[in-house]
């Protein structure tokens, strides 16, 4: 499959004249016809999938969390790669605001010892997703980091689409990982592929608390 990629970003006007700045050269006009397509309809749930090798896939999924208990929905969350051991800061906001978390992640592959133990863990994180999923107790479920599983052939990806595509009417799914299956890409309503242009990890610098856990 031939991933779409984000072109370069229109240069922004310049706000000030300056003499001595060079005239923009590729400085797009802002849009005057309504992009919306003709006949919206509204749906009882969607599914969004956040996907690419770039930052903020989980991000922004914790963040439609934020939003989804400003809207009083129950929200689940369940992470299949971090560990449980980390106490990332949404796990402490979600849980302080009521957001029924689980961890089934023993951290980075690179850093096990026992890969067999690491499967078995995700297995059964993945029939806790599913089990929740079709208990329908959860306005918004997310599924955090699950594209692994099913790249790394640790659990069906058969099963998972098939679970999300016959979730009850009302549960709104988003998925996070690097290489979202097709799968799961066709069952999917939205699908974001974040690009990485440039990463802080390139230049040495380890992940930061309170931006990036």
């Amino acid at each position: 499959m031939v991933r779409p990629t984000l072109g370069k970003s229109p240069r922004l006007p310049r706000l000030m004249s300056d003499p001595a700045a060079p005239e923009p050269t590729d400085a797009a006009e802002a849009p005057t016809e309504d992009p919306r397509p003709d006949g919206l309809r509204s749906a009882p749930s969607v599914v969004v999938v956040n996907t690419g090798d770039g930052k903020g896939k989980s991000s922004s999924a914790l963040g439609m969390m934020v939003r989804a208990l400003a809207a009083d929905w129950d929200v689940a969350v369940v992470q299949f790669i971090k560990s449980g051991q980390w106490k990332v800061g949404e796990e402490k906001l979600g849980i302080q605001l009521g957001v029924d978390w689980h961890a089934f992640g023993d951290g980075f592959t690179w850093d096990s010892d026992n890969l067999d133990n690491d499967i078995a863990h995700a297995q059964e994180g993945w029939a806790a997703a599913k089990a929740l999923i079709e208990a329908g107790d959860h306005k918004l479920i997310i599924l955090d980091e699950l594209t692994y599983l099913c790249t790394w052939s640790w659990v069906d990806t058969a099963e998972v689409a098939a679970t999300i595509a016959s979730r009850p009417d009302h549960v709104n799914l988003v998925i996070t990982g690097r290489d979202a299956p097709q799968e799961i890409i066709d069952v999917a309503d939205t699908v974001t592929e974040m690009t990485e242009i440039k990463h802080a990890y390139q230049q040495g610098i380890r992940a930061k608390r309170g931006i990036d856990y």
